[in-house]
């Protein structure tokens, strides 16, 4: 209903704004105006017919009508002239009504002005009166004048000669007045306008002796600036005042501004002496001769998980070694003294050589170039003189304890030199000031790397000596080592216990003292440290700095010192424990899966890394970190493998295998291999997971020389074994080869337990093999490898990932063992089974 009511409002309202244009537009069309208001610019229609042109006739247009149109259009025709008519009147009506107002209005207007105009007549004609009267007693008063004018000017002349004359004969008695006085800005200025003329008339002899006489006074004057000047005692104001008399006394502006810049050089190099003297009574020696980082090797904010407190005393509670005083008071006193005193001696300089405006002559000297170019030489040489003590005392910050002191020494060291480069726009100064700064964060993050790098070889060197200590026992036997992670005294009750905890521990310390690290490096980064928001800093030194010379180069650092212990040249490869080797290959692995993002990531968040420049991609990272950890395995099944080869090979060689007696049980190394075996198997399995295995018999435990199929075979053929016969034993071994699966011994194994145990058993099996290859045995001889073989089988099938790849080797050991037999007589598998359960 609201809306029909709005609706019916609004159609009044739309209907009275289209007739008022319609009713505007018509009287336009009247009047020939355009839409601008303005008369059209239209040629005069001549047509007497035209009833809106200015020619219109009545009658002519009359007539045609009654000749052209029936009665019926002219009685239409009517109608609509009446129509227009009575159209017209009312829009005539309804413009008067509403600019009634208007109309009124403008009458008033114009009987006012009419009155005003009358009033400003009148007075227009009483101005013109009054300065026409004006005019004729001007005329009459210059008539009057007209005949002593010419001598007052010259007895204006010649009083105005007597002045100066009278200002000549006073001068020398004028400036030996000022000299008491010591008003020598007056005294300068009188001589200067008396000069020029005592120079024109010299050849007077009474002018002579006055600028004799004013010479010699101005010399005296120039003599009392100049001591003036020299004893730099004076305000500024006061020493501003006697250069610019001194100039205008025509001193040597070069030998002025060489003077200033000698004086305040002697009180800057005092200064310096000052800075250099502490630095110069404590050599440096003893602190090159240490290791990076100091004796701070670990700084106490890493703790390694279940290690005790570290007692050992900290690189930040000590001074520096070679100053007397912290680093942030070295920079407060080179600030306050000899910066300050540069900000000094830059200002008063610039007011009195450069700032300074010039007038007349000295105007056209361009002394503000020439004073410009001196003081840019004098402080780019002082500077870099303070900026050499500044880097050698940078350089004896060699702790990495506490970082706060270097960062906000660095940080005033900035912000004081920016108050040289207000003063002084185009000054090298700040820029080399920014590299310092630049150098010493560089330099500070060098050192963190080379503590965490000393850290992490330190703590590999404690992890050996607790795998050194009484062995890890099957179930994991405790390590005494924990407290060693961190220089502690090591304690087997508080240390970890197993390769797990060691694992953990050693993990954990290294994370934390990277976390540590990256504390102590962002306070380089910090919101109220001028130059860390600067982008000549900021960007380069979080990527570049942080991420890549210090997080990326440890990272790099873990893997490239871990694949070193594989090495197996000379000694190095051989004394480094596997236990290590499979806690590295795990720690490298752990790296690869999750620590190396997990640190890039933290170091990209708490830096705000922006990658303008090229960076190391996490997935490079983690493929090296792989590859590290895949190395270290395939050594450790090396090295593990070689072990129990050595055991089996010097068994075998060391054995008289002819003339040996009945086998009655297993011997003694059969049991050590499989008791080393299931150490092994119980250690990987701390750290690696089972992995997956190929489906076992139900027999797998019982399976014996059933298996052996060469061996069944030879004893098959053992009566026609005669020197004939070993070719075709041969060649039916070899028929049997070539229908069974390569075994590769060194292939690379996978990150899990069952593949681990694969590799070391593949290894010591070929040992055994191939040992047997190289021997000659008895009936008792070939007995006795039946029996030991049998034995391995029952337990080494349970650690491989295939139970056929152990029944082979074994298979290939007793054929080998009958080939190289002289009387190959097996022994019953009744009485095997009973002498391997018996033992």
């Amino acid at each position: 209903m609201d809306k029909g009511v709005e609706a019916a409002a609004r159609v009044p309202a739309d209907a009275g704004a289209e007739r008022k244009r319609r009713v505007h537009g018509m009287l336009k069309l009247y009047y020939g105006l355009n839409e601008e208001g303005k008369a059209a610019d239209q040629p005069e229609s001549l047509d007497p017919c035209d009833i809106n042109g200015p020619h219109f006739d009545p009658e002519v247009y009359l007539n045609k009508l009654r000749r052209e149109c029936s009665l019926g259009e002219l009685m239409d025709q009517e109608s609509c002239m009446v129509k227009q008519i009575r159209s017209l009147d009312s829009d005539m009506q309804t413009l008067v009504y509403e600019n009634y107002n208007k109309f009124i209005s403008a009458t008033d207007t114009i009987r006012k002005m009419k009155n005003d105009f009358k009033k400003m007549e009148d007075e227009m004609d009483c101005l013109s009166a009054n300065m026409a009267a004006i005019t004729e007693f001007s005329a009459c008063i210059s008539g009057t004048l007209q005949d002593q004018h010419t001598q007052i000017t010259k007895l204006s002349g010649v009083h105005t000669l007597l002045r100066k004359l009278q200002f000549l004969f006073e001068l020398p008695a004028r400036l030996n007045k000022c000299l008491e006085l010591q008003a020598y800005a007056q005294a300068v200025s009188s001589h200067r306008r008396a000069r020029c003329v005592l120079q024109q008339y010299s050849h007077l002899p009474s002018f002579k002796g006055i600028q004799d006489d004013c010479h010699a006074i101005m010399d005296k004057l120039a003599q009392e600036l100049r001591q003036k000047f020299r004893d730099g005692g004076s305000s500024a104001k006061d020493l501003s005042e006697c250069v610019e008399l001194l100039l205008q006394l025509d001193e040597p502006a070069e030998e002025l501004c060489d003077k200033f810049l000698s004086h305040a050089r002697s009180r800057l190099e005092m200064d310096l002496q000052g800075l250099e003297a502490e630095i110069r009574p404590f050599p440096s020696t003893p602190v090159e001769s240490e290791a990076p980082g100091g004796p701070a090797r670990k700084p106490s904010s890493a703790v390694a998980a279940g290690s005790p407190t570290d007692n050992s005393p900290k690189t930040s509670a000590l001074p520096s070694p070679s100053s007397k005083t912290d680093i942030l008071e070295f920079i407060d006193r080179g600030c306050n003294e000899f910066v300050s005193s540069l900000c000094l001696v830059i200002t008063s300089y610039q007011e009195l050589f450069i700032n300074h405006a010039q007038t007349g002559e000295l105007a056209s000297k361009n002394i503000p170039q020439m004073a410009n170019g001196k003081l840019h030489a004098f402080v780019d040489d002082l500077a870099a003189r303070y900026f050499s003590l500044v880097e050698r005392r940078m350089q004896e910050e060699k702790g990495v304890g506490d970082n706060s002191l270097l960062v906000r020494a660095l940080d005033r060291f900035h912000r004081r030199l920016q108050a040289v480069a207000k003063l002084l726009p185009g000054s090298s100064v700040p820029n080399q000031g920014t590299e310092i700064v630049i150098r010493a964060a560089t330099e500070r993050v060098k050192q963190y790397l080379a503590a965490l790098q000393s850290f992490y070889m330190d703590s590999l060197t404690d992890v050996r000596q607790a795998l050194a200590a009484p062995r890890l026992a099957v179930a994991g036997a405790s390590v005494a080592a924990g407290g060693a992670l961190l220089g502690g005294p090591a304690s087997g009750r508080d240390a970890p216990t197993s390769l797990p905890e060691l694992l953990s521990s050693l993990s954990a310390s290294i994370l934390n003292q990277i976390k540590s690290v990256l504390a102590s490096v962002h306070l380089f980064t910090a919101k109220d440290i001028t130059f860390s928001n600067k982008p000549y800093f900021k960007g380069e030194f979080c990527s570049q700095g942080v991420r890549e010379s210090l997080v990326v180069s440890f990272i790099k650092f873990v893997c490239q010192s871990s694949r070193q212990f594989c090495e197996s040249a000379g000694d190095k490869g051989g004394s480094t424990p596997p236990a290590l080797l499979l806690l590295l290959s795990r720690l490298c692995l752990d790296y690869e899966t999750s620590t190396i993002s997990y640190i890039l990531t933290l170091t990209d968040e708490q830096f705000l890394v922006q990658h303008h420049s090229p960076v190391t991609a996490v997935t490079t990272l983690c493929a090296e970190a792989r590859e590290a950890a895949q190395k270290l395995l395939n050594h450790y099944v090396k090295v593990q493998g070689l072990i129990i080869s050595q055991m089996l090979r010097k068994s075998v060689e060391t054995r008289d295998w002819v003339n040996t007696i009945e086998p009655r049980n297993v011997r003694a190394v059969m049991k050590r291999v499989v008791e080393d075996t299931t150490s092994i198997d119980v250690q990987v399995g701390l750290l690696y997971e089972e992995g997956v295995r190929k489906a076992h018999s139900s027999d797998s435990s019982k399976r014996t020389f059933s298996v052996y199929s060469s061996s069944r075979q030879q004893a098959r053929y053992a009566a026609s074994y005669t020197p004939s016969a070993p070719m075709d034993t041969n060649l039916l071994s070899n028929i049997h080869k070539l229908f069974s699966e390569r075994i590769d011994i060194f292939s690379s194994v996978e990150f899990n337990k069952v593949s681990v145990m694969t590799g070391i058993i593949k290894i010591s099996l070929k040992t055994f093999l191939e040992c047997v290859r190289l021997r000659t045995f008895g009936r008792y001889g070939l007995q006795q490898i039946q029996v030991d073989c049998h034995y391995l089988q029952m337990y080494l099938w349970r650690f491989v990932s295939d139970e056929n790849l152990v029944h082979f080797l074994l298979d290939e050991i007793v054929g080998s063992t009958a080939h190289r037999c002289l009387d190959p007589a097996p022994m019953e598998q009744s009485v095997i089974e009973v002498i391997c359960e018996r033992g």
